[in-house]
């Protein structure tokens, strides 16, 4: 299907121009969300009459946009799941989640509007894009921990993915380490039993 676009939609085009879309795009985005128009030559006349007035509600609407923007980009979310020692989720981070969390931090945002390819699925800090305007973008940082206190440590830097790494690599090391000092012993064992052998053998031979 062709359609004219009423505002800049991402890869497709600009405000005013008429692109090839997939029909079930269209029927189920574009056009119920006002993005769009099917390309006829009654909506060209269409869009030419309207074309200031679009124009000028998209300026108010992106001048809306940066001073959001101004407060959001940047900011911090925290998100507290359960998750295993490996740092795992035992579910995931949705964007109904991360929108519902920037909701109760005071910034209306649509769920639609949070750009994730594929939910959370581990603690740590992830950053996520945030489209409050065809032409304003923001991002976000969304803090996913087990608890308060792990977020406010990863906050300040700390991987708490790696704990158990470190934990089976302490493991490994006191292995090691015990295993030197069980050869170290057997050495010596070995060596004072040669000692009293030799000792014995010279105490059985005769004085000539």
């Amino acid at each position: 299907m062709k359609v004219i676009l009423l505002e800049r939609v991402a890869k497709l085009g600009q405000m005013g121009e008429e692109v090839r879309v997939r029909d079930g795009f269209a029927r189920n985005f574009l056009l119920p969300k006002g993005k769009a128009l099917r390309a006829t030559e009654a909506n060209r006349q269409r869009f030419e009459t309207e074309k200031v007035q679009l124009e000028a509600r998209n300026l108010e609407r992106k001048s809306e946009a940066e001073m959001v923007a101004g407060t959001l980009n940047g900011k911090s979310f925290v998100v507290i799941r359960q998750a295993g020692e490996t740092g795992q989720l035992y579910g995931s981070v949705s964007t109904r989640d991360i929108a519902q969390e920037l909701e109760e931090g005071g910034f209306s945002i649509l769920r639609s509007q949070v750009d994730l390819q594929v939910p959370i699925k581990t603690i740590g800090l992830h950053d996520v894009s945030v489209a409050l305007h065809p032409e304003v973008d923001v991002t976000v940082s969304i803090n996913v921990a087990r608890s308060a206190d792990e977020a406010e440590r990863q906050a300040r830097g700390e991987d708490l993915t790696q704990r158990e790494d470190r934990f089976e690599f302490e493991e490994d090391e006191d292995e090691e380490e015990g295993e030197g000092h069980e050869g170290e012993e057997a050495e010596e064992a070995e060596a004072e039993a040669e000692t009293g052998e030799v000792a014995a053998e010279e105490e059985e031979t005769p004085a000539s």
